[in-house]
């Protein structure tokens, strides 16, 4: 069951909103300053074409999972070595990846069929399925509760119990979920709403439809992070191309800036105070948080049409998923060390 939003709230936001979207971008970093990330190095994925979407983490076994929606496919990349060591196929355009701890799983959501795909972890033999229905799409982990959550069809997250591997509900939307975040000390999950022009936040344990905050000028709102501290919530906006930092229990926008366009991920970094934002246009910009609010630090060149990227704190690394090229050259995975 749904609650209603508090009035004086979504208002409140739809201002706040509004005014971002005419907001002057951020200020520069001199030229010559010390580039924030560095290309450290490159990962070539074979015989991949097509649009790359979403990676995850094994972080007990350095492996890194890339969705590959456009060729059918998840490759497995061992990052000691620096190369692909599985490829998982016959996959319908597979979109979010999560590996899943205490079963050992990775889980895979796949966009065309509406399926999600279990795998073992050791080996990558299957392991089961879960038919959602319709374009099973992002997919996280809950560390708070063991499950996972897959947002899918016209509009809701399905919590799954990967022990049992079913479904155990069904929190419904008023459109399909694009970026989603679980606040780290407490119940809530922030939701992106790009076609209904929303962000919605959810108790996913009651079921409880907690208040949404309308985006007013600002729309295309696909990337969201939340810091650990759970008192900030990031939103990148597709059009115009900002992003804007928001107080998480209100909604206020505490700060906003320019960034680069068809921005599909961004990312904390608590260490420098930073974020990451990777864009399809073929940068990642850097952004700095101070007294002053948002200073972009730097613009990282990748490749065009590389918009998902995964940052992964306990490696201090930057994951950049690179398509392949008009010219013949492969995909790849592009990794970043933060240079400070």
């Amino acid at each position: 069951m749904r609650k209603r939003e508090c009035p004086s709230t979504g208002a409140l936001a739809a201002v706040a909103f509004a005014a971002v979207a005419a907001w002057p971008g951020a200020t520069v970093a001199a030229a010559d300053a010390a580039a924030p990330l560095v290309l450290e190095t490159s990962i070539p994925l074979a015989d991949v074409s097509g649009r790359i979407d979403h990676m995850a983490v094994d972080l007990g076994r350095r492996r890194l999972a890339v969705a590959e929606l456009g060729n059918d496919t998840v490759d497995i990349v061992d990052l000691a070595s620096g190369r692909v060591i599985q490829r998982i196929g016959g996959l319908q355009e597979p979109q979010g990846v999560a590996f899943v701890p205490g079963p050992d799983l990775l889980a895979v959501a796949n966009g065309g069929d509406g399926s999600v795909r279990f795998f073992h972890a050791a080996d990558f033999s299957p392991a089961g399925r879960i038919d959602l229905g319709d374009d099973a799409d992002n997919i996280h982990w809950d560390p708070r509760t063991g499950h996972l959550v897959v947002g899918y069809g016209a509009g809701a997250l399905a919590v799954i119990d990967p022990v049992r591997e079913s479904k155990v509900a069904a929190f419904p939307l008023a459109a399909h979920p694009e970026g989603f975040q679980f606040a780290p000390d407490d119940s809530r999950t922030f939701v992106n709403l790009p076609d209904a022009g929303q962000v919605v936040v959810a108790d996913l344990a009651s079921g409880r439809h907690v208040v949404g905050w309308p985006t007013g000028d600002l729309r295309s709102n696909f990337p969201l992070a939340i810091d650990g501290a759970a008192k900030t919530v990031a939103i990148v906006f597709r059009d115009p191309a900002r992003l804007a930092l928001l107080d998480a229990g209100s909604g206020a926008i505490a700060a906003a800036a320019e960034t680069c366009g068809d921005a599909d991920d961004v990312f904390f970094d608590p260490r420098r105070r930073r974020l990451y934002v990777s864009c399809g246009e073929g940068v990642v910009d850097v952004f700095e948080r101070g007294s002053a609010g948002l200073q972009r630090v730097g613009r990282i060149k990748t490749s065009s049409g590389a918009r998902t990227a995964l940052f992964v704190p306990e490696l201090d690394r930057l994951f950049v998923a690179a398509r392949a090229d008009a010219k013949g050259g492969n995909a790849k995975i592009l990794v970043f060390r933060p240079s400070q």
